[in-house]
C-alpha cells in the first residue's frame, strides 16, 4: 500500500487526524466560551504548520501510497486541511529547491519565490516579522499556474481543481456561518504565518553559496519526532529525496563534510529560531542607508 516506507502510515493518520479536529471545531465553536475558543485555535494554527512543514512537505518530495488514485485523495484532502492546493504547492516548492533561497540576481530577481533575501536589501535577509506575516499575501497563482502549465498541463487542471474546490468549501462554509468562518480566517491566517516563521529561521544563517549549507538543521529529538525530522533541514536540501524515516542516518554519512562546509546548527525549533544565541545579527543600517 505504502510507496516507501510503512511509516508513512504514521503522518497519514496525523493528516486525517488534523482534519477531524477541524470539523470538531466547527461542531464546538456554537458551544464554546471565547478563551476555549481562542485556545482551539491557536492549537489548529500551529497544527497548520506542523502539516506544511512535515506531513505535505514529505508527501511532496516521496508520495506515501503506490495508488495514484490514494496519493490523488490524499492531496485533495490536504488541500482542504490546509486551505491551499497541493499541486501548486508543489510547483513553488520545486522552485524552492531549484534556487534554495538564493540571493537577489541583477535584476533583483530570484530563482525560488520563497527565499528569505527576495525582498531583502544590500544583499541581506529580509526581516523575520515582514516575511513571517507579509508572505502569505505575496503568493503569485498566475505565476505558479503559467509555470505548471508549461510543465504538466494535466497536473495544472488537478491544481486548479483543489483551489476551486478548497475555495467553494469556504465560501459555502461563510455563507452557512459567517461567524466561525471570520473567528476561523484570524487562525487559518495565524498557522501560515507560523509556517513562515518556521521556513524563514529553515534558512536564516546558512549559506546560499554553499550546496552542503543551504539549509538549518535543528536536531532535537521531540521536535524531530513530532514534526517528522524536519529539523534536519540542511541534510534536505543536499538531497531532498531521502525519505524522512533516513534523515538521521543520511546525517551520519555526511555529518564531517557538513562540519567543513559550515552548516548552520540551532539549538530550538526551527520556528522558535529567533531564541538561539548563536543568531547571526543583522547588519546595522545608519540613518544615511548605508550599512554602519
Amino acid at each position: 500500500m505504502f510507496a516507501y516506507s510503512r511509516w508513512d502510515v504514521v503522518p497519514v493518520l496525523a493528516a486525517l487526524l488534523q482534519g477531524t479536529y477541524l470539523i470538531g471545531l466547527v461542531l464546538l465553536f456554537p458551544h464554546a466560551n471565547w478563551s476555549t475558543r481562542v485556545l482551539l485555535g491557536c492549537i489548529y494554527a500551529i497544527s497548520i504548520s506542523w502539516n506544511i512543514n512535515g506531513i505535505s512537505h514529505n508527501f511532496l518530495h516521496n508520495p506515501y501510497f503506490r495508488s495514484r488514485a490514494l496519493n490523488r485523495l490524499f492531496s485533495i484532502w490536504e488541500s482542504l486541511v490546509v486551505g491551499f492546493s497541493q499541486v501548486f504547492y508543489e510547483c513553488v516548492h520545486k522552485r524552492h529547491h531549484k534556487g534554495n533561497s538564493d540571493r537577489r540576481d541583477e535584476k533583483g530577481e530570484t530563482v525560488d519565490w520563497l527565499s528569505i533575501y527576495r525582498y531583502g536589501e544590500d544583499g541581506e535577509a529580509e526581516n523575520v516579522w515582514k516575511y513571517t506575516f507579509l508572505g502569505y499575501f505575496r503568493d503569485d497563482i498566475s505565476a505558479t499556474y503559467k509555470v505548471l502549465k508549461e510543465q504538466d498541463p494535466i497536473e495544472t487542471r488537478w491544481g486548479i481543481f483543489e483551489i476551486v474546490l478548497v475555495s467553494c468549501v469556504y465560501l459555502t462554509a461563510l455563507v452557512l456561518n459567517w461567524r466561525f468562518m471570520l473567528y476561523f480566517f484570524m487562525f487559518y491566517y495565524l498557522g501560515h504565518s507560523l509556517s513562515n516563521l518556521n521556513g524563514y529561521y529553515r534558512h536564516y544563517g546558512g549559506n546560499p553559496d554553499e550546496p552542503m549549507a543551504w539549509g538549518v538543521s535543528s536536531y532535537g529529538a521531540l521536535y524531530n519526532w513530532i514534526w517528522f525530522n524536519n529539523g534536519y533541514h540542511a541534510e534536505h536540501h543536499y538531497r531532498p529525496r531521502v525519505h524522512w524515516t533516513k534523515m538521521k542516518t543520511l546525517h551520519e554519512q555526511i555529518k564531517d563534510e557538513m562540519k567543513k562546509a559550515g552548516v548552520r546548527i540551532i539549538t530550538p525549533p526551527h520556528a522558535l529560531g529567533f531564541l538561539d544565541r548563536s543568531l547571526p545579527r543583522r547588519r546595522k543600517v545608519a540613518l544615511s542607508g548605508r550599512p554602519a
